[in-house]
């Protein structure tokens, strides 16, 4: 009977949540003393945001909506989310930024704005400056976190009233005529002045925009669980730069909750982050840089162990997927995450122009930026014109990164740093000139198109974590030994003039390294280990133009002759890859590359598989499409013919 009762209990409060889940209804007409009905809205986001319940949907109708959105609550679980929508066929834009249309003539295209300082509260971004841990270069001066947009294209800060005058572009900026046009700002304990150059427009006739809010839609409380936006427009959050040893705070983010659903939104020009799912301040704070005791990878270390003391685990944190999202103009990173990021779904996201004003730079900088990437899935992203493509920096045990384009990326399209494996990289296009740089070892290489370099970089200092698999428990820690990496069924066309000088395109960064056939002991002494390397697994890859295969590699074709003649090109529906084909693709010799061939990463001592423990056979191409036999085509492409091929690889409707 006791159990009986129970049950009823639960069925009840399930019942109870069905019938009172409600739909709030927001409005630029609205008002915050009315139902939030659809008859009589709610004005703000923020209103609804403090009542939503587990179940209830908050629909925001079309308008501009200047408010930092904190939500109070999040959902039960899956099934039972607090939604927030944008209207069906609305536009509806969420702003960190506030229109300053009282600007006064200074000098020539110089205008000035005198702001009380009330405007801002208590965050002044232009009383804030950049800082913490990781920061390399800030070339010589301090960089505020407010910025200035005219008609939305953001100006560029400078150090001096003088230099706004100035319309010289800035060194190093990418947009060249857009970084002629500048702003400075002096502000005091009253008021907050802002001088800008509007390349000859009157700011009080254009839409002129200032950041004075450090996020958008950010819960100030941690564990607001099971959250959905979707369909909105958000953009101008003054933002912190958010290395893995602070709190980590972006545009838009859960904050060390777990189960967000982030999807077809629009998120641009964050001072520094755009979508962050990473840790909390607790585990702490730029510890480095406030005290310069410790190193900050030692620093690093122990944020990972404060996190689990603080219920760090896939029961409480991450889950999260964020999907059909564009991302762009922000400049640390699109998605940044460490340690809150785990277990989660990245997918169908375009993500390009990060870091392109190049005003300060460190070593957090990437198109998506993860620490931690515990059984993250990173699937069918178009990612480009960034400093960096995907890097993924300790800890990414069991992440898969399949079927993303990338292409024209400054440093790398892929950067694997200190991690232990094993990690899939499969079914890729990339096509920057800096393909891979590989500072890891346990990594999975299938059926990728990589037309830049691969190199290797030694981390024999550097130890880091790895777990029980599928798990954030520590089993141990070790440093970078470098190899037990595998290599099937790739086309490596190292077809671009400007290679020519590189020292590593194809697999000849490997050259040095054991065979599979190698037998590796433990050394004896840890300073052996820093010469010692791991045998390498290379099969059945295509080798085209200038790029050379590693003299370990007995199975392979190489073809000098054939010029794949490799582009991208845009069209209205999207981009499309040209590339030539002849017989030699059909001679690959390739097998299907499944946990049987792929074996066990050699430190965690885990198989390479599917999040949940089954075996993992990676048997579909780029599009997803099952290959048709157990000798797949070479590369991503299942269903290329001899012969020039133009193929849409991303765009509308994919």
């Amino acid at each position: 009977m006791k159990t009986l009762s129970s049950i009823i209990k639960v069925l009840f409060l399930v019942f109870s949540f069905i019938v009172q889940a409600k739909e709030y209804h927001v409005s630029k007409k609205g008002n915050d003393f009315n139902d939030g009905s659809i008859e009589a809205p709610f004005k703000t986001i923020s209103k609804a945001a403090k009542i939503a319940q587990p179940g209830d949907i908050i629909t925001v109708h079309e308008g501009v909506y200047r408010e930092w959105v904190d939500p109070a609550y999040g959902g039960m679980n899956d099934r039972n989310r607090v939604i927030y929508r944008a209207a069906e066929n609305e536009e509806v834009w969420i702003k960190g930024s506030e229109v300053i249309d009282t600007w006064k003539k200074h000098k020539g295209t110089v205008w000035k704005a005198v702001l009380d300082n009330a405007l801002f509260g208590d965050f002044n971004p232009y009383q804030e400056i950049l800082y913490g841990d990781w920061i390399t270069k800030t070339y010589g001066r301090d960089h505020h976190l407010g910025e200035v947009y005219v008609n939305g294209k953001a100006l560029y800060e400078i150090d001096s009233l003088a230099k706004v005058f100035i319309e010289n572009p800035l060194e190093r900026a990418v947009d060249v005529e857009g970084s002629k046009y500048k702003w400075y700002c002096e502000s005091n304990q009253k008021t907050t002045t802002i001088y800008a150059n509007f390349n000859g427009m009157n700011p009080n006739k254009e839409l002129v925009e200032i950041n004075v809010r450090p996020t958008v839609f950010w819960p100030k409380k941690t564990g607001i669980n099971y959250i959905t936006v979707r369909g909105f427009k958000m953009c101008h959050a003054a933002t912190q730069w958010a290395p893995p040893t602070a709190e980590q705070i972006g545009l838009i983010g859960p904050n060390w909750s777990k189960g967000w659903i982030i999807e077809d939104n629009l998120i641009s020009d964050s001072k520094c982050s755009g979508i962050v799912l990473g840790k909390e301040r607790a585990s702490g704070h730029n510890l480095w840089s406030r005290d310069r005791k410790k190193h900050g990878t030692q620093r690093e270390r122990e944020v990972v162990f404060k996190a689990l003391q603080l219920g760090w685990s896939k029961e409480n944190i991450g889950s999260h997927i964020v999907r059909n999202n564009t991302i762009r103009d922000c400049e640390q990173g699109g998605i940044i995450g460490h340690l809150g990021n785990v277990f989660s779904e990245i997918s169908n996201n375009h993500i390009y122009n990060i870091n392109v004003k190049k005003q300060f730079t460190g070593w957090e900088i990437g198109g998506i930026k993860l620490h931690a990437a515990i059984d993250v899935l990173i699937a069918n992203n178009c990612i480009h014109d960034n400093h960096r493509g995907i890097w993924l920096d300790w800890q990414a045990q069991g992440a898969r990164v399949t079927g993303n384009l990338l292409f024209n990326n400054e440093d790398q399209d892929l950067f694997l740093e200190v991690n232990h494996g094993p990690m899939i990289v499969d079914n890729n296009i990339l096509l920057s000139e800096r393909g891979i740089l590989n500072a890891s070892q346990g990594s999975a290489f299938v059926n990728n198109l990589i037309a830049g370099n691969v190199q290797m970089r030694a981390a024999s200092n550097r130890f880091t974590h790895y777990h029980f698999p599928h798990s954030t428990q520590v089993l141990g820690m070790m440093t970078i030994i470098q190899g037990d990496d595998r290599f099937y069924n790739n086309i490596f066309a190292a077809n671009n003039e400007a290679l020519a000088n590189e020292q590593f395109y194809g697999l000849n960064a490997y050259n040095d390294f054991p065979p599979a056939t190698y037998e590796w002991k433990s050394p004896g002494g840890m300073n052996a280990y820093t010469k010692q390397k791991f045998p390498v697994f290379i099969d059945a890859n295509l080798y085209l133009n200038k790029a050379l295969p590693s003299v370990i590699e007995t199975n392979f074709v190489e073809n000098r002759t054939l010029d794949p003649e490799i582009s991208l090109s845009q069209e209205d529906d999207g981009y499309y890859l040209n590339i030539k084909v002849d017989g030699s693709f059909g001679k690959v010799k390739t097998q299907m590359v499944n946990t049987a061939l792929l074996g066990a990463a050699f430190q965690t001592e885990t198989p390479f598989e599917n999040p949940d423990g089954s075996p993992v056979t990676i048997d579909n191409d780029y599009f997803g499409d099952i290959r048709k036999s157990n000798t797949p085509m070479v590369g991503p492409l299942e269903n290329l013919k001899v012969g020039e091929n133009k193929i849409k690889v991303w765009g509308i409707n994919m």
